[in-house]
């Protein structure tokens, strides 16, 4: 394993519940901009809805009355439908015939799927990033990993989770596949609350660091079939650690609170 030395200055600056979901909101909006044009009351009631949502404050299955919504945001219920339907196309919100709109439940079997499908879209990706990555790429990834390390440091679950998910989007911008990044993000915001689950463990973070670190080293040495495997195996524990989780509690809930 490797012996990380952590930035001392870093401990203790440990990220907010409420920096952390500035950055949900963030990277919702940078999702709903993408696929529904320039910022709106619409888009900005779904940022703040769906940020909601994967930090846990609204719990999944808890209804979403669009009433007291557009009381919240001071509008007619209209714009607040609207953001509801923004946010279901990307798996955050059940809207059914007849019922109020309430935050998705993921299933076990969900995310199993959703994780089947990551795993072979980031095989892939890592194979072909490692075949043409450059010694600019390679700076781009380490200055990360850099971040990522002084969290672990710092016993920052919170900000290594959101770090993990900057590393991967570089990543996968690197890799020059717009089909395969495009299929990411379509994925994104259904793994965000599971990857805080799969994080949740006193061993995974430097488990995950340990794999970021050797999966760099890979992509150096343009080592495509190594950095395909750790991206499969980094995968694999991220489930195990998941479904642990729902042996242990019967819910994929996170079931401590700061």
């Amino acid at each position: 394993m490797q012996e990380w030395v952590g930035d001392p200055a870093a401990a203790g600056r440990r990220m907010t519940a409420a920096q952390s979901l500035a950055r949900s909101e963030e990277v919702i909006r940078g999702i709903v901009a993408a696929h529904d044009g320039p910022a709106s009351l619409v888009a900005d009631i779904a940022c703040e809805i769906g940020a909601e949502i994967v930090e846990g404050i609204i719990r999944p299955g808890q209804d979403l009355n669009t009433v007291d919504l557009s009381r919240r945001y001071d509008t007619s219920r209209t714009p607040v439908r609207e953001a509801l339907m923004l946010i279901e196309k990307e798996g955050l919100v059940d809207i059914e015939p007849r019922r109020r709109p309430r935050a998705h439940v993921p299933s076990i079997e969900e995310v199993r799927e959703i994780y089947r499908v990551r795993t072979v879209l980031f095989e892939l990706m890592a194979m072909e990033l490692a075949a043409r990555a450059t010694k600019a790429d390679i700076a781009i990834l380490a200055e990360v990993l850099e971040r990522m390390r002084a969290a672990v440091t710092a016993g920052d679950a919170r900000r290594y989770m959101w770090l993990s998910v900057e590393f991967h989007d570089k990543e996968t911008l690197l890799c020059g596949n717009a089909t395969a990044k495009r299929i990411h993000d379509s994925l994104l915001l259904r793994t965000l609350a599971m990857r805080r689950l799969s994080l949740a463990r006193s061993d995974r973070l430097r488990q995950s660091l340990d794999d970021h670190f050797y999966l760099v080293r890979a992509y150096e040495s343009h080592d495509a079939i190594l950095a395909g495997a750790i991206l499969r195996s980094n995968h694999g524990k991220a489930l195990a650690a998941i479904e642990a989780h729902y042996r242990k509690h019967g819910t994929l809930v996170e079931c401590t609170k700061d």
